[in-house]
């Protein structure tokens, strides 16, 4: 079960990584609040643990904006506040539990085991979109059963697409993804990128469902629209 732990403490998110970690969990650490959601918009997490105040953006506002992306995974938030109005409010936004600091290991552990069990049957774990099947378990995109044969950096931006389709994402956002924050990628190496998955969708017969938006970046969108 993969696990990212959204914290600014660099402490504290390496005490968690360890003791999740030692029970079994695969963890991912992020710093901010834009790191974990470009984080939670490139893998598969099953559970989410995020820090209440974060820089950049809040636990709070990464959870309402995850849940308003469909994110159906559990979200237990760690907060210092616990006023019954903060507590109200974090739920609000779209976290499942909450753990006041200081905690103790053992009850991290308890809580998400819980969520893990709530949160189980309601994984999606398929995403499609006109005939294009991506497939989280496996890590496979295919098209009308025909498999397509992506290396790495094209399959994280087909699934990059595909995860939202209808949206447009920047390219700065694809490049960040698919070569990693702080990439010197130009815009020629993107559009090159775009080509090769391009013409391996019409090699299995799949229409031009990648629609450059000109001077901001590309979108999955309906071919006949």
């Amino acid at each position: 079960m993969r696990v990212l732990v959204a914290e600014d403490d660099q402490r504290l998110a390496k005490m968690l990584r360890l003791h999740l970690e030692r029970a079994g969990y695969q963890v991912d650490v992020a710093q901010d609040g834009v790191e974990a959601l470009l984080q939670c918009q490139t893998y598969r997490y099953d559970l989410l643990v995020l820090d209440w105040m974060m820089p950049r953006k809040s636990g709070v506002e990464v959870a309402a904006t995850l849940r308003q992306e469909q994110f159906e995974g559990g979200i237990l938030m760690l907060t210092a506040r616990d006023t019954e109005i903060d507590l109200v409010h974090g739920l609000d936004s779209g976290a499942d539990d909450y753990l006041v600091k200081p905690f103790q290991s053992n009850e991290l552990l308890a809580r998400l085991r819980a969520l893990s069990r709530r949160q189980q049957k309601a994984f999606v774990s398929t995403v499609s979109f006109n005939g294009l099947l991506l497939d989280l378990s496996s890590q496979t995109i295919s098209y009308e059963r025909h498999p397509i044969d992506l290396t790495r950096r094209e399959f994280e931006f087909l699934s990059l697409l595909l995860r939202r389709p209808e949206q447009v994402m920047s390219r700065e956002l694809i490049i960040e993804v698919v070569w990693g924050i702080g990439a010197d990628i130009t815009d020629n190496a993107l559009d090159a990128l775009v080509r090769l998955v391009r013409k391996k969708l019409d090699a299995v017969g799949a229409p031009n469902l990648i629609r450059t938006v000109r001077g901001f970046g590309y979108r999955l969108g309906d071919p006949h629209a």
